[in-house]
């Protein structure tokens, strides 16, 4: 924590991915994803294709959910011509299994993380989270959870905002609009994945920061040259 703890003096907003990295959801998310895409190839008689949850984690993780199926569906024996018509029907069945998985049952934040953004607020940095999702599935979330913009965060922003989705900037600046923040370099980014990394470093934020608690490895996200790995989104309360 050493190693980074002169650059977070200067960070005056905070994103943080959804998913793995402020929820637990134990991966249901990419559970879901899993399952449409093998109900799509199943419908197509494409049984052989079926993909396991390794290969979600692997290409899927963090980004748009509808690009997510399609980047899992291009590492698949499967004709270019096929995968954007597979892409729909299985992004169809994803939506609507994930708005019946994601309940008061399967979701909660994880251990300590109200406390945490509390105390990031107290010292005057902002709490944003960001999300692949679009809006619908985000704010659900939030409601399962008893949160809202305004209370426990101070912004949302999801893949339905914004142009182009992770690993693009986009998320990162507008949140950065959204607080009058010019210097990239005040900008923290947290998240559970190797596209949530990539998407600090395009922005140029002043901290990337991996965490264990969701849909990758170490060794996976050290791919993507973050600062730092933690084992969990809350051990940043070293550093306050």
């Amino acid at each position: 924590m050493s190693s980074i703890k002169a650059q977070f003096e200067h960070i005056k907003l905070c994103v943080f991915d959804m998913a793995g990295t402020t929820v637990n959801e134990d991966n249901l998310v990419y559970k879901t994803v899993r399952d449409a895409i093998n109900q799509a190839l199943s419908d197509e008689d494409k049984t052989a294709q079926e993909v396991g949850l390794d290969i979600c984690l692997a290409f899927g993780a963090g980004k748009e959910k509808r690009q997510a199926i399609t980047d899992i569906l291009n590492e698949l024996n499967i004709a270019k011509d096929e995968v954007e018509s597979l892409t729909d029907t299985a992004f169809t069945i994803f939506k609507t299994r994930l708005t019946k998985a994601y309940t008061e049952e399967a979701l909660a934040p994880f251990e300590g993380m109200l406390e945490l953004f509390d105390r990031l607020k107290a010292t005057g940095r902002k709490v944003v989270l960001n999300t692949g999702y679009d809006a619908i599935t985000a704010n659900n979330i939030l409601a399962i959870l008893g949160w809202s913009v305004g209370n426990e965060i101070d912004a949302l922003v999801t893949a339905d905002d914004v142009t182009n989705g992770r690993p693009a900037p986009d998320m990162i600046m507008l949140a950065m609009d959204k607080f009058g923040i010019k210097d990239t370099q005040q900008v923290l980014k947290a998240g559970d994945s190797g596209i949530d990394i990539e998407e600090g470093k395009n922005a140029n934020c002043g901290l990337c920061i991996g965490v264990l608690t969701g849909a990758q490895t170490r060794a996976q996200l050290e791919t993507s040259s973050p600062d730092i790995v933690l084992d969990k989104l809350t051990d940043l309360a070293q550093l306050l």
